[in-house]
């Protein structure tokens, strides 16, 4: 036997998608539910913490990339990186909010499918009157980890629906126009 050949299998594997998106789903849950930071004083430390659990589980560049679709090309890399952050500070304000109203629901994990580079991880969140809300994580393989590069909630993909927006906002203007728009949506969205 050669017990050093072990580690270096074992760090190869990659975890399971599921697995993964439980894991943070799990510790985001624990933070909202530490009774320190429930307190509405407290909102700025609990969504710090938030964050950094959240970020490395998000691809945000792969997100603002299929988001643009078409036009992600036509970017010079200075654009797709200001459009990139942006758009990753539009995610978390918008993710954080919805956590943030996270009343003890469950979340069931019904099914995982497998296609490396790619993964889907299906979820049911049932609420307190028992609805069921289907979510789906899409996740890519990157070195060791999956990261999220699309949320589709009840059929429908958070990337699609701003690929839609977004394009119909530059077809009748420009880049800068929509960074704009973008960056307002933002300060909008940061302090809900």
């Amino acid at each position: 036997m050669l017990p050093w050949l072990f580690p270096a299998a074992a760090a190869a594997v990659p975890p399971s998608p599921t697995g993964q998106i439980r894991d943070t789903i799990d510790r985001v849950i624990r933070i909202l539910n530490r009774p320190e930071l429930k307190a509405k004083e407290k909102r700025a430390a609990r969504q710090e913490l938030l964050r950094a659990e959240v970020r490395p589980a998000f691809d945000f560049g792969e997100m603002a990339k299929r988001s643009l679709g078409v036009h992600w090309r036509k970017r010079t890399p200075e654009e797709r990186e200001r459009f990139t952050k942006l758009y990753a500070e539009l995610l978390e304000n918008t993710y954080l909010g919805r956590i943030e109203s996270y009343k003890g629901e469950r979340i069931r994990y019904v099914g995982e499918s497998l296609d490396p580079p790619y993964a889907v991880v299906k979820t049911v969140i049932l609420t307190s009157r028992e609805e069921e809300i289907p979510l789906d994580y899409r996740l890519l393989l990157e070195g060791d980890r999956w990261r999220i590069y699309d949320v589709v909630i009840e059929g429908i993909s958070l990337v699609n629906n701003y690929r839609s927006q977004f394009g119909g906002i530059l077809q009748n203007s420009s880049f800068d126009e929509l960074v704009k728009k973008l960056r307002a949506t933002v300060r909008e969205s940061g302090g809900a």
